[in-house]
């Protein structure tokens, strides 16, 4: 591809992926020199403010989220006349494509992954956002199978009022019935959708297929799903009654915390018995359990498409009678109908204020609307206060943990404040209960690939990987750790490790040719323990050092012993007299022995035929090693 730089500082390597808003292409920072994912915003929607303030939303909302399964926002910015957001690099594929090359995915391992999306969202619920495209295309798996959430593409913090009139953002086959109808949102949405991308994994199937967009959300809206065991047997009871439990229509029928869905889908892959029960559902018709392949391609991508309407239309007005008039009101001859018609607004006039003095017009056209106050921050009793003198009430209390909100303070609330809600009505309030913290786990003696899982468990994220030398530990095991094992730190915050590389080693010195106390004191500080012998050499003089085991310039362990060969110099000794009266190949043999050369001649003997009668040098004479000796055979 063409040379593009974002920023001035991500040159772009290939383009990897198309999405309903972005392109996403893989670059090179040039600054830090690591590999990241740059998210461009399509041109067409470039000159929407709506879009563009959703796309920089997607930044500063997923930027302040710290987990081991969110995709990390590191930078945002203009290019262009566009937008780009620069992310992690992530290597791996996403659930939508492993699921259409492998089929169903295993019930253990789908509980798995449901169960880490879980982990996201609850991080990403307790900033109060909601993701609002949970769909298998935005979560990746990588090769070490932890499961990572992207694409906050619509997602926005839920103490905005940023919406569009209107229409409703989002991936038919995954919309909540609430999304699809344009309400407002909470955590339940989200996990509606992963109640779909579960249903779809453990079935291959999607729950609910339209010829369109729209026909789609109206099913999500209207019909219920197949139970999942009546397209897999494979399916089990348990992940069942999470799937469809996950999938109520009714949102206060559904889980509503991630954490309270993941430890079900924990259940699920430990064999263990789950809190759910998927009661109230019936097996749907063909068109509910129409298989995803047969589905209009458009519907996978996150698309703009109009609110589907919670009630059926209102029936059409009835045909005039013959003669054009319509049935109704009665008409008197001879009376004007502009006379009916000032009465019945008369009527409603007066009607209306008896109403009005009642408290309110509700009692004939439904309850009065109020502005929902923000009471994002404020602890939970001036909420309620604030709520109250609105004429609402607090809802539904659920608790999250938040780095930035107090404890006993709301977090986020639903619906969101600057919306409409009916007097009267319900406000659910999130309520920190302060920063997540966890106990940091002894990665002590683990293989790298424990320790790494151990810290994701913990809900830690895992921070960089040393390798070190150690004398106690083997190699490839951890042998250090920070923050040390035991300790209580902030849940996504960094623990970082040290792997074994075994025994340290260290080059043995080369020292041959120099004197003993020279080659001693060299190994001695180079971290050996030192081992002398003394050999005879002809070639290397006395004192000085012949060879080492082992060898200089060789790796060996640290503190191991280095065996050091001292010349003794050439050996020397007298020649043996107990060669006389030997025989020739018997003298020979032992003054070779010693390191001599031997020469043989003879000389007549009456006496001594055969043996030796004489050397020379004589015995008893002092020679070195490598010296010749000549040796006289008597001769018959």
């Amino acid at each position: 591809m063409k040379d593009v730089v974002f920023g001035t500082r991500y040159r772009a390597t290939e383009r990897i992926g198309v999405g309903g808003m972005a392109e996403v292409y893989k670059a090179v920072d040039e600054v830090l020199g690591r590999t990241v994912a740059v998210k461009v915003m399509h041109p067409r929607y470039a000159s929407d403010p709506t879009f563009v303030a959703r796309f920089k939303q997607e930044a500063q909302s997923a930027a302040n989220l710290s987990s081991p399964n969110i995709v990390n926002i590191y930078d945002w910015g203009a290019q262009d006349d566009t937008y780009y957001i620069a992310m992690e690099y992530v290597r791996g594929t996403d659930l939508k494509s492993v699921l259409e090359e492998r089929g169903p995915i295993p019930i253990d391992k789908a509980a798995d992954y449901g169960s880490q999306v879980c982990r996201a969202l609850s991080v990403a619920h307790g900033y109060g956002i909601i993701h609002r495209d949970i769909k298998p295309q935005n979560l990746i798996l990588t090769p070490d199978g932890t499961v990572k959430v992207t694409d906050f593409g619509i997602a926005r913090a839920g103490n905005t009022n940023m919406t569009q009139t209107g229409s409703v953002l989002g991936t038919a086959y995954y919309l909540s019935p609430e999304q699809a109808q344009g309400r407002p949102l909470g955590p339940p949405s989200d996990l509606y959708s992963l109640g779909v991308v579960l249903y779809e994994l453990t079935t291959g199937t999607l729950p609910f297929v339209g010829d369109t967009p729209v026909a789609t959300a109206l099913k999500q809206v209207n019909e219920p799903p197949a139970p999942p065991r009546k397209l897999n047997g494979a399916v089990t009871p348990a992940m069942e009654a999470v799937i469809l439990k996950a999938m109520a229509k009714n949102p206060a029928e559904r889980y509503q915390t991630a954490d309270e869905m993941r430890s079900d889908l924990e259940r699920v892959a430990s064999g263990l018995p789950v809190a759910a029960r998927a009661g109230g559902f019936v097996a749907a018709g063909a068109a509910g359990a129409a298989a995803g392949p047969t589905a209009v391609a458009a519907m996978d991508s996150t698309t703009v498409m109009g609110r589907v309407p919670s009630d059926p239309p209102a029936s059409p007005a009835r045909t005039a009678r013959p003669g054009g008039k319509r049935p109704g009101i009665p008409v008197k001859r001879g009376i004007s109908p502009w006379v009916w018609v000032i009465g019945i607004v008369a009527a409603v006039a007066i009607l209306g204020g008896i109403a009005w003095a009642a408290g309110g017009v509700g009692l004939l056209f439904g309850p009065a609307l109020v502005e929902v106050p923000n009471v994002v921050g404020k602890s939970a009793p001036s909420a309620e206060i604030a709520l109250s003198a609105e004429g609402l009430s607090a809802g539904v209390l659920t608790t999250a943990t938040s780095d930035s909100v107090p404890t006993g303070s709301v977090v986020s609330q639903n619906p969101p404040p600057g919306t409409q809600a009916r007097k009267g009505s319900k406000v659910a309030l999130v309520i920190s209960t302060g920063v997540a913290v966890a106990v940091v786990p002894d990665l002590s003696g683990m293989t790298e690939a424990d320790a790494l899982r151990a810290i994701q468990d913990q809900g830690f994220t895992i921070g960089p990987i040393a390798r070190k030398a150690s004398s106690t530990i083997a190699a490839n095991k951890v042998v250090a750790q920070i923050p040390a094992s035991g300790t209580t730190a902030k849940k996504g915050s960094i623990v970082s490790f040290a792997v074994s590389t075994g025994k340290p080693m260290s080059a043995v010195p080369d020292v041959v040719g120099n004197s003993e106390s020279t080659a001693l004191s060299k190994v001695e500080g180079a971290g050996f323990t030192v081992d002398t012998v003394h050999q005879f050499s002809d070639s290397v003089t006395s004192g000085q050092v012949i060879s080492t085991n082992p060898p200089g310039g060789t790796q060996a362990v640290s503190g191991s012993t280095v065996t050091i060969a001292v010349s003794k110099g050439p050996q020397s000794f007298p020649i043996p007299g107990n060669v006389i009266g030997k025989t020739e190949a018997a003298a020979t043999t032992q003054l070779k022995g010693l390191g001599l050369i031997v020469i043989a001649s003879t000389s007549p003997s009456s006496t001594t035929p055969g043996q030796v009668i004489s050397t020379d040098p004589v015995p008893g004479t002092i020679v070195k090693s490598g010296s010749t000796v000549k040796i006289i055979v008597g001769a018959p």
